[in-house]
């Protein structure tokens, strides 16, 4: 039997997840892992699975990594996932509820691919014009969960359930080291300062930039990036009420 094609081994992958969503259960990353080679393959399947949610373009992402030295992953985040604090996750399905304490930016005006080919992290910074406390609810579609190889993660819109909203207020520059963070899940009550992954959140907007506009498509003023956990991915409880507060920022919450 000869190999299935780029287009449709991704169309497969892409089949389980939509399958998945809609049977509101998960489905084993190891039946369809070796479909997927490349970065490229698992953001084409993301692409794919918004197609088959209804989705067009969206004005929310995620994006991030473990560290300036690894190699970043992005998402466009689904419509109908984003909620405003104070929210009321109840009526969503999830297989899983891992948490994920960030701090959301917005573009203040359009940038297109040439723009975004220009931009440095201290260039980028006059991009944002407001910022907000943001909980993700980190979920997966894949049985193995954090467990699935990578491209399978990716390719699951890297791991996302929902995006809870806080008020905006405007960006300003942060000695993000001292950053305070405050997470209550449930009885669980952590704090953590200075813990973002890549010491500044600004600092991934290059590249996520570069990435939303590799197709010649324009990211618009008005755009939401979430940059990713200052907290780790505590584990949550159907019935736990998840709290977030950012010293100086502001709060969020989600009741699930």
């Amino acid at each position: 039997m000869s190999e299935p094609t780029p287009e449709t081994a991704r169309t497969q992958v892409a089949d389980a997840l939509l399958a998945a969503r809609r049977a509101r259960r998960t489905t084993p990353a190891a039946a369809v892992a070796s479909l997927l080679q490349w970065a490229e393959d698992a953001y084409a399947v993301q692409d794919l699975v918004a197609h088959g949610l209804g989705q067009g373009l969206s004005r929310w992402w995620k994006s991030g990594g473990p560290s300036r030295n690894s190699t970043l992953t992005h998402a466009m985040l689904p419509p109908s996932g984003i909620l405003q604090s104070p929210a009321d996750a109840r009526g969503l399905h999830f297989n899983f509820r891992k948490i994920e304490a960030e701090v959301a930016l917005r573009l203040g005006r359009d940038v297109s691919a040439e723009d975004a080919k220009a931009l440095q992290p201290d260039t980028a910074r006059s991009l944002v014009d407001a910022m907000t406390v943001s909980i993700e609810i980190v979920d997966s579609r894949w049985t193995e969960a954090g467990d699935a190889p990578a491209l399978c993660k990716l390719a699951d819109l890297q791991s996302h359930g929902a995006l809870v909203l806080g008020e905006w207020v405007p960006f300003e520059a942060r000695d993000w080291a001292k950053q305070h963070c405050e997470v209550k899940i449930g009885a669980q009550h952590l704090e953590f300062t200075g813990t973002h992954s890549l010491g500044d959140p600004v600092w991934l907007l290059p590249i996520w930039l570069r990435h939303a506009t590799r197709d010649g498509s324009v990211v618009e003023a008005g755009t939401v990036v979430t940059t990713g956990t200052w907290c780790g991915m505590p584990l949550a409880r159907p019935g736990d009420l998840v709290q977030v507060r950012f010293e100086g920022i502001g709060s969020a919450s989600v009741q699930l």
